[in-house]
């Protein structure tokens, strides 16, 4: 298995450009959350973002709905909860939940003293498109 790194040494390792996107009150939640951009200038489909971000303790990412791409988000450090329509889903270091298009989202650190660190991974449909294979 793979270490987890905390955000700043990943940082370091992965060469990340560039310091994080630091959003307030993000869909009218409470605290910061800084973003990393973990994808190069132009993606492989299918993922259109991979996104490591650090939610400060106490913090939240307001309800908001997912209206572009699916995504799964993965917990990678700390505790809180994903509030996925109305089901609550307990996010600890290796949880992964799912959300559809169209599905809401919040996000909770539950913790006082230590950031929730996590990373979304959003993927659409491809640019070409496939046709019947045909054996002649």
């Amino acid at each position: 298995m793979l270490p987890i790194l905390p955000m700043r040494q990943l940082e370091d390792e992965m060469g990340l450009d560039g310091p994080a996107e630091t959003r307030e009150h993000l869909f009218g939640g409470v605290g910061a959350v800084r973003i990393w951009n973990c994808l190069p200038p132009n993606p492989t489909d299918p993922f259109r973002a991979a996104l490591w971000c650090e939610l400060d303790p106490g913090g939240s990412v307001g309800r908001h709905r997912q209206t572009a791409y699916p995504e799964v988000i993965l917990c990678v450090g700390g505790s809180g909860r994903a509030v996925i329509g109305d089901t609550a889903h307990v996010l600890v270091r290796g949880t992964l939940v799912h959300l559809p298009l169209g599905t809401s989202l919040s996000l909770h650190n539950d913790r006082e003293d230590a950031t929730l660190e996590y990373v979304i991974i959003k993927a659409g449909g491809t640019t070409t498109e496939s046709t019947p294979f045909t054996n002649t």
